[in-house]
């Protein structure tokens, strides 16, 4: 049986308290603070656990509890680069490349709410064009306009109204 695309592995939406949507699923996953930092930081070119406990300031034991929990997930990778001793590292899967865009809008946020001055943007130059910063935003993959979040609705899908105790089909 073909899995729809993206899935790394079923999560078990029913057993999440209040609204079960994929927000709270994904912050089951990476929402705690150390989780994202590695992401970060394997996105950076971080691959070893000492480069990656460098750059987040983690304790050592969190900082392995939180690579396990990540490649178990199918976020991260391990991958060997020596054999004496054996020693992996830690790259991003397409999954963990999915989440680049949510690290790029909370620099963003934190840019414009926390920082008198950005300490880091992103910048991006293409060819023949002066280099600038990189803003996240949304887009609409159909027709490619930007959409404001006042523009945009949430609509329950099949999968969603069975998760909310209604009719898999809307019955209007």
């Amino acid at each position: 049986m073909c899995k729809p695309w993206g899935v790394i592995r079923p999560f078990p939406f029913e057993s999440l308290p209040g609204r079960p949507c994929p927000v709270a699923a994904s912050l089951e996953l990476v929402g705690e603070r150390w989780s994202l930092l590695v992401i970060r930081e394997v996105s950076l070119g971080n691959h070893r656990f000492s480069e990656i406990a460098r750059g987040t300031g983690a304790p050592r034991d969190r900082l392995s509890a939180r690579l396990s929990a990540l490649v178990e997930a199918g976020v991260l990778e391990r991958r060997p680069y020596s054999t004496a001793p054996p020693r992996s590292g830690y790259h991003l899967t397409a999954a963990g490349r999915d989440l680049l865009p949510v690290l790029q809008g909370l620099m963003q946020w934190g840019n414009k709410w926390l920082a008198d001055e950005p300490p880091v943007e992103l910048h991006h130059a293409p060819h023949g064009h002066e280099e600038h910063v990189v803003d996240a935003e949304w887009v609409c993959r159909t027709c490619g306009e930007p959409v404001m979040a006042s523009r945009a609705e949430r609509v329950l899908t099949p999968a969603g109204r069975v998760l909310s105790g209604l009719p898999a089909e809307d019955g209007e």
